[in-house]
């Protein structure tokens, strides 16, 4: 029997229904094969009308892909691989964008990364000292 639902994470699970298919003739390699089967793998899924994880995620794939996510995949000569390859990065999408980002608190410098800093500073000024011309007083 075949799985009913994607799995993207714990909490945010696809619905197979919910996902269109479309299937054409795919370019590449592949000889007579390739212009009579129709091996690219194509699927559409509508995230606003969707029930997968919460409404708070839902809106946040809407404002960074809009309202309907398509992938096609025609790398493979079979149309399962090209399906299942097509699956795999859709999930890959969808699992990226709803990886929140902890904010970076804000750090002050160590006392010893100032203190290397205000010696690689003095360095310096002496290298740049050692460049001028003696005056003629010397």
């Amino acid at each position: 029997m075949a799985v009913l639902k994607l799995h993207i994470t714990d909490g945010f699970i696809i619905d197979k229904r919910e996902l269109e298919w479309f299937f054409s003739t795919s370019s590449g390699p592949g000889g007579q094969h390739a212009n009579r089967s129709q091996t690219r793998a194509e699927v559409r899924w509508n995230i606003a009308n969707s029930a997968a994880g919460s409404e708070e995620q839902r809106a946040n794939l809407i404002q960074h892909f809009g309202t309907l996510i398509i992938i096609r995949a025609d790398e493979h000569r079979s149309q399962k691989r090209n399906k299942d390859d097509a699956l795999r990065r859709l999930s890959i999408k969808i699992r990226n964008e709803l990886v929140v980002a902890i904010p970076r608190k804000s750090s002050s410098p160590s006392r010893s990364a100032k203190r290397k800093r205000t010696d690689s500073k003095t360095q310096r000024g002496r290298l740049k000292q050692q460049r001028q011309r003696p005056s003629l007083d010397d």
